[in-house]
């Protein structure tokens, strides 16, 4: 049996979609207990709080790679009721689902087609999910579709995979080309402390135009 960290490396070397998926699936009943325990992930919490900043409490949000439902939990404390969620694992749905924290969970894949329609969420959050081997920087492009104009799409992302992987050049051209407008930029921040604490995490708000 693989321990957190091996976990973790495991799932991230996926060298495709599905076999990630597969790997999401088989990870799913341990993954909570692990980033409690192991890693002691304050992803969630930070992002709900820079969402809350800007998002009302009636608003529509999508949870766009839910995962377990961490998330969820966290918007739910702050008062959010009408949350959808997405993920691309069927175990990791599963597991969100018992946290009562949904009104829907769908099975779909960022950087694909989501099958949602235009402007239907006041708000889309996405934390953990644009990263190595996930959900690519084109990801951007259908939240801006789903998202209402004046709406907010609030996400997490490491320094370096914004420098290296593409994310600095669509976030800045979705800019330039008039679909959303950069509102707020966390400092980086240690949001992983016991199992990765030199990792820093950014959480970045935009406004969709």
């Amino acid at each position: 049996m693989r321990d957190a960290k091996n976990r973790v490396q495991w799932v991230y070397s996926s060298p495709d979609t599905e076999e990630l998926r597969r790997r999401y699936d088989e990870w799913a009943k341990e993954y909570d207990a692990d980033l409690e325990r192991d890693f002691g992930w304050e992803g969630p919490s930070l992002a709900v709080d820079y969402l809350a900043k800007y998002v009302p409490v009636s608003a529509v949000i999508l949870d766009a790679g839910a995962g377990t439902g961490l998330v969820g939990i966290e918007l739910g404390k702050r008062g959010y009721q009408d949350i959808f969620g997405m993920d691309m694992s069927d175990g990791m749905l599963e597991e969100a689902r018992k946290k009562g924290s949904y009104r829907q969970l769908d099975r779909m894949v960022l950087g694909e087609p989501l099958a949602y329609g235009d402007g239907q969420f006041d708000a889309v959050i996405s934390v953990g999910v644009l990263t190595l081997g996930h959900a690519p920087a084109n990801s951007f492009d259908e939240m801006i579709r789903i998202t209402r104009a004046g709406g907010h799409i609030v996400f997490s992302l490491r320094p370096d995979v914004y420098a290296q992987s593409g994310f600095r050049e669509k976030q800045s051209a979705l800019v330039e080309a008039g679909l959303w407008t950069l509102v707020e930029v966390s400092p980086e921040v240690r949001i992983l402390p016991k199992g990765e604490p030199e990792v820093a995490h950014q959480v970045w708000v935009y406004q969709v135009v």
